[in-house]
């Protein structure tokens, strides 16, 4: 499963049901992890509705923390509800009044994307306090989970992408352990197109899903989300997002990033 917008008809968990009762819905996204976002009601007074399965890792919990702690600094989702059942859990925000990178304008419009990846991004580093931040995402706590992954046989079979092509796992983790000197910044942790808002002119306006949000290098970010514009919008898109960031390309950061993020 490839994470976008759902192209066939998704099976609805029996937890969003009360959600959509005599309103107009869309689901407007699944994971691959089988998480689902759906949008309910007018575009103008929307909610959007994120329900994860039980076991996929993902704790909507600690988004909520998350959020709590963002809210001051930068525009979030207003959390509305949160929830779980025997089958997964919930969580309810109110819509924000803008696209998201990949919706089909932004797909045409490259350019204008890609700078509004960078801009917005610069800007949640820079509005966010990092001493007063309490949740760590730091390359040293994710290679942790990555080596307890390992471990436990959770990651075996790993198939790495083209840039990382012949890597094995005994020797990614070994490249791994030798951490760069970390720019702490308090990083978004998904900082992909997808979760980056638009408004109508192409201006970033909000970022969403935070459920990873901590203190770390800005090239956590940074790498993923210059990636993020190969993935979505075609090869060469990269260094705009690091001219609208401000920042000059540091391969060596943005290698160690991206190996770390294809192994959690």
């Amino acid at each position: 499963m490839i994470s976008g917008p759902p192209r066939e008809p998704v099976d609805m968990p029996s937890a969003l049901r009360p959600f959509v009762l005599e309103k107009p819905y869309e689901f407007v996204w699944r994971n691959e992890l089988g998480g689902l976002t759906l949008r309910v009601g007018e575009p103008a007074t929307c909610v959007y509705v994120k329900w994860t399965p039980v076991h996929s890792g993902v704790d909507l919990d600690a988004e909520v923390e998350r959020l709590s702690w963002a809210a001051p600094f930068t525009p979030v989702p207003l959390v509305l509800d949160v929830g779980s059942d025997a089958q997964g859990s919930w969580l309810v925000t109110r819509g924000i009044n803008g696209e998201n990178a990949v919706s089909p304008k932004w797909l045409q419009d490259p350019r204008t994307a890609t700078t509004a990846l960078g801009n917005g991004l610069r800007a949640l580093h820079d509005a966010f306090d990092v001493g007063s931040c309490p949740f760590n995402w730091s390359a040293n706590s994710r290679l942790q989970s990555v080596e307890r992954r390992v471990k436990d046989g959770l990651i075996s079979d790993h198939e790495f992408p083209l840039e990382f092509a012949g890597m094995t796992i005994s020797a990614a983790l070994l490249e791994l352990r030798v951490v760069p000197a970390e720019d702490l910044v308090v990083c978004h942790g998904d900082a992909c197109a997808p979760n980056t808002l638009l408004n109508e002119s192409g201006d970033w306006i909000a970022h969403v899903d935070f459920d990873r949000l901590g203190v770390g290098d800005r090239w956590a970010d940074l790498s993923i989300a210059a990636w993020s514009s190969v993935w979505n919008y075609g090869p060469g898109w990269e260094q705009n997002v690091y001219d609208a960031y401000g920042y000059e390309p540091d391969s060596a950061k943005i290698r160690y990033y991206r190996l770390l993020w294809d192994l959690e």
